[in-house]
């Protein structure tokens, strides 16, 4: 399936791939290049025969390596200690009092 990945706020074109599964949005995309945080992902269809196919995947993306504390949780990602009373549980922020990390050095880290 075609992938088009596109800078998120501008949407300019940055590479266009040919992946068997687009990443579903708060998920890393690594190519041999670069590192890719998916934020949003648009589906474009075709008509054909009288029935609407996808034809490619549009994902918009921010370059980013994904940190070394990255972990899955449930059904994504999460950077930090999830278990944390005060961690976001996202892929895009640590936790509110401090989001710099690592968790392990916080003194403020405490279980939910």
């Amino acid at each position: 399936m075609l992938v088009e990945l596109r800078q998120a706020g501008s949407e300019a074109l940055l590479d266009r791939l040919d992946l068997e599964n687009a990443p579903q949005p708060g998920r890393w995309l690594e190519t041999e290049e670069q590192s890719f945080l998916v934020l949003q992902r648009r589906h474009r269809y075709t008509l054909r025969n009288g029935r609407y196919e996808i034809s490619s995947v549009a994902l918009l993306v921010k370059p980013q390596i994904r940190p070394a504390d990255a972990q899955r949780w449930r059904h994504g990602w999460v950077i930090g200690d999830p278990d944390c009373r005060f961690n976001a549980r996202s892929p895009l922020l640590r936790c509110a009092v401090w989001p710099e990390g690592p968790c392990d050095n916080c003194t403020h880290r405490e279980l939910r």
